[in-house]
């Protein structure tokens, strides 16, 4: 049976990894990347470079399936281009590695990646176009609203709550029942063990 055939928006380093956990997935076939017009006749882990931002609507004539290949701190731009092709039409189905664990009873919504080494457990709850990072351990209970970036080896302990638009840094460690508000910034290796509210930047 033929897979299904999607493109990555997004041609940087993240693309790299996404496109390792795509191929170990092995639902999709990767028909290219979308990056900047000086990229264009590129390739990335041996898959061209075929388009820029404004030949998403050509482009979706032939191509419906979409994912965000765009890992930034800054959770903005990958969030409009997330609107953008949700408007043009494109599905943006989430992409599972199969090294992850994600239990039967999480609810993940649309257009997240979940990466290699990754631990959801029960009573998890996901929006959409998130990225949970290598190794993270999201723990029973959580909520992560739409349009976060979980980074590697970080500890989201139960019934933590996470805002839309947050970046978690890389094994940051968050306290159980703690609320992060939305568009905050958490660095690298911090322990969480208060709330934090909208538009924070936690640095320590």
């Amino acid at each position: 049976m033929s897979k299904t055939e999607i493109i990555l928006i997004g041609a940087g380093g993240h693309a790299k990894s996404c496109i390792d956990v795509i191929e170990q997935q092995d639902k999709f076939k990767i028909a290219g990347l979308i990056g900047k017009k000086e990229e264009l006749g590129r390739k990335v882990c041996g898959y061209s470079i075929f388009g820029i931002d404004n030949d998403l609507p050509e482009l979706f004539k032939k191509y419906t399936n979409a994912h965000i290949s765009i890992g930034q701190i800054d959770t903005g731009k990958r969030n409009n281009i997330y609107n953008q092709i949700l408007n043009l039409g494109f599905s943006l189905p989430t992409i599972i590695s199969p090294n992850a664990y994600v239990s039967d009873h999480a609810d993940i919504g649309n257009g997240n990646i979940v990466m290699h080494g990754v631990i959801i457990n029960a009573g998890v709850k996901i929006g959409n176009n998130c990225i949970i990072n290598t190794k993270a351990l999201i723990e029973h209970d959580v909520q992560i609203d739409d349009g976060c970036h979980i980074s590697t080896n970080t500890i989201l302990n139960g019934n933590v709550k996470i805002g839309t638009g947050t970046f978690i840094g890389s094994s940051a460690c968050i306290k159980n029942n703690i609320s992060i508000g939305k568009n905050c910034i958490i660095g690298m290796g911090l322990s969480v063990r208060r709330d934090v509210e909208n538009n924070s930047r936690f640095t320590g």
